[in-house]
């Protein structure tokens, strides 16, 4: 039984690595077929200019641990083999172990992760520290964000700065779950939540952000192709996560300066159309 349970063991890498082969070479069998494998499940379109910089570390680390999975499973595989009890009728041999080899194996995860966090300085400082910088009035200062969005149970409100290019003044642009940008440009975005954890997930544009309550935090970004993409919540925040799905829609800057503009005429007109019933007041 031993053998059976090794060859169990061993086959869980097989399949894994070869699952990881057909999903980055988009090599599924049968697609297509009444038994069809779904396709395109590898990362998806890259549509940031620092997005291969987050593609390439991604790979790294996939790569290096792969690599110790697979040697550990190999491993463990061997042993159970070669020690498997209903074969082997020599006594068990017990021993104190080796404090070299404790060493060894305490070093090099600490090394290995040491190396991944030097490894990966550049691109966190870029994502996370090297926010953009414009200069008003002679002085340079942060880039303000063009957009504010606050994740609640269960979307993502938007609020759009207005002509002043300032959040949180009258003329102001507020919407939901329909996210505009300006393609090649530097664009800020600040987030916030309204309620509890939630997660700030740009797939084609490798952003992802932990959106904290009572914290208001920044993600920046220069989108270099234009489309329509998703806008997702990467933490489960409640029986609602499921909906919490908005649009990303990535145009020229004349198309997003007039989508802005006809945003904020239907707000306006909006807010004076008498709602039903007021007319008999």
């Amino acid at each position: 039984m031993g053998r059976f349970w090794s060859l169990l063991f061993l086959s869980v890498p097989v399949i894994g690595v070869l699952t990881f082969i057909c999903a980055m070479g988009n090599l599924w069998p049968m697609n297509g077929g009444s038994f069809a494998f779904p396709a395109d499940h590898w990362l998806p379109t890259n549509v940031s200019e620092d997005g291969p910089v987050i593609d390439r570390l991604f790979m790294f680390i996939l790569g290096l641990t792969g690599v110790i999975f697979v040697g550990t499973s190999i491993a463990l595989f061997f042993f159970i083999w070669k020690y498997d009890a209903a074969r082997n009728a020599e006594p068990v041999k017990f021993m104190h172990g080796s404090h070299t080899l404790e060493i060894v194996w305490s070093i090099l995860p600490a090394a290995i992760l040491l190396f991944i966090a030097i490894y990966q300085m550049n691109a966190w400082a870029d994502a996370k520290m090297r926010r953009p910088t414009e200069e008003i009035a002679g002085t340079e200062v942060p880039k303000r964000p063009l957009v504010e969005v606050t994740g609640r149970q269960f979307e993502w409100r938007l609020r759009y700065a207005g002509a002043d290019g300032e959040i949180g003044t009258p003329d102001d642009l507020y919407s939901v779950n329909d996210l505009h940008i300006p393609v090649d440009e530097e664009i800020v975005i600040a987030i916030k939540s309204e309620d509890v954890l939630h997660s700030f997930f740009l797939p084609n544009l490798r952003i992802k952000q932990d959106v904290v309550p009572g914290m208001k935090q920044f993600v920046w970004f220069r989108a270099n192709q234009a489309g329509i993409f998703d806008v997702v919540c990467a933490e489960l925040c409640g029986w609602g996560h499921y909906k919490m799905r908005g649009r990303l829609t990535i145009e020229s800057r004349e198309k997003f300066d007039a989508w802005l503009e006809q945003q904020i005429e239907e707000q306006e007109r909006s807010e004076f159309t008498p709602k039903a019933g007021d007319e008999d007041e």
